[in-house]
């Protein structure tokens, strides 16, 4: 008896041990690293990877695989890239901006600033534009989109024509009863910006984001040309030679407030520190901005559990909570999170369009163990 209580006592110490061990294991960088390793060796894989973390003061770049697969380096933290839809970060920026300065009122309607517009869509709000709660059509559903992208990928589009694509067709739903992701609402929040202060959504950009928060990697072009040296974009595939570089096949004009930006993962840490630091903002349209939508996606979804807010998602996962965006672009996939007050920032970068299936899940996972890491648990 007294052999087996010694034994059953060492057995409980021995698992008391472990779980505090289990308890206080930090995910690492080399953790981080390894999970995008295995995004890139795995079927249908991306080219490249690599994730930016910013804490106490200090930018760490995890990287592997090819920036280009015809040469042997891999992507670096200063190289350019297609942002795809965390531009719609950049335009909420300049929004609650415009917000704060009485310029815009979240409850203007585009009925009252842009009366041009389809009146099918008048009563909707800047605010259920920023919330994707509008109703209004996806132009990237739209023939007028697909036959562009067939006839002239590389052709400018100026947002009045995006808007043409989707202009005679009714609301999707009524505004502000449910959450659809569209690339329209965007478009139209740029037009706003334009309206209410007469200059074009690029200057804009520059003026409140680029300019204050020294991004000096990051634009806003019409042309289809990256800056050199870019992270190439591929469709699936892994790093062969042969695969199809598409970094330069549709043009960034008809994403534009949506999705037209070049960046660099370095410029894009930045620049969600500042978003979520009140840079652009005050704390009293944040406060309006983390109006949660539960169950309202990212596209593609960022890690854990995701809810809409105004141009901003909130991710809640195992180690803790980040707000960001994700984006999905021919080429490119993106995702930009910082913590509530902006002093640590994550983001990841793969040169592939978003995948779907075990792909996007094991994605989704390197995400959240990037998080972990960069919140130090």
């Amino acid at each position: 008896m007294r052999r087996a209580s010694v034994l059953l006592l060492a057995l409980a110490c021995l698992a008391l041990a472990c779980g505090t061990t289990a308890a206080a294991a930090k995910t690492t960088d080399a953790q981080v690293l390894k999970g995008l390793e295995g995004l890139v060796t795995s079927p249908g894989g991306p080219p490249g990877a690599i994730a930016t973390l910013y804490r106490d003061g200090k930018l760490t770049t995890l990287s592997t695989g090819r920036a280009d697969i015809e040469k042997a380096a891999k992507p670096r933290a200063t190289d350019h890239m297609r942002i795809a839809s965390v531009a719609k970060a950049f335009s909420g920026a300049v929004a609650l901006n415009l917000v704060r300065a009485g310029k815009l009122s979240l409850d203007d309607t585009i009925a009252k600033v842009l009366p041009s517009l389809p009146r099918a869509w008048g009563q909707v709000t800047l605010e259920e534009l920023l919330h994707h709660t509008s109703g209004v059509p996806d132009y990237t559903k739209s023939d007028g989109f697909i036959n562009q992208a067939k006839t002239d990928p590389r052709g400018y589009v100026s947002p009045r024509k995006v808007i043409s694509w989707v202009a005679k067709r009714p609301l999707v739903f009524k505004p502000g009863s449910k959450y659809e992701y569209s690339n329209t609402d965007n478009i139209v929040v740029g037009l706003m910006v334009e309206a209410v202060t007469g200059a074009t959504y690029a200057d804009e950009l520059r003026q409140i984001v680029f300019g204050p928060t020294k991004l000096t990697q990051t634009t806003l072009p019409t042309r289809i040309k990256i800056p050199s040296p870019f992270i190439h974009g591929y469709l699936a595939a892994t790093a062969t030679a042969g695969a199809e570089d598409v970094s330069e096949l549709l043009s960034p004009s008809g994403a534009w407030a949506s999705g037209g930006i070049v960046s660099t993962p370095e410029d894009l840490n930045a620049f969600i520190r500042a978003d979520l630091g009140l840079k652009f903002f005050d704390r009293a349209q944040q406060q309006r901005q983390m109006n949660w939508w539960a169950g309202g996606e990212s596209s593609p979804p960022g890690p854990g559990k995701n809810s809409a807010g105004l141009a901003l998602f909130r991710y809640q996962t195992r180690c803790g909570t980040v707000y960001g965006h994700t984006g999905n672009f021919p080429g490119y996939t993106q995702f930009a999170a910082a913590t509530a007050d902006g002093s640590r920032a994550v983001t990841t970068t793969l040169n592939v369009p978003a995948p779907e299936g075990r792909p996007l899940v094991q994605l989704r996972r390197v995400q959240t163990e990037a998080v972990c890491d960069l919140l130090g648990r």
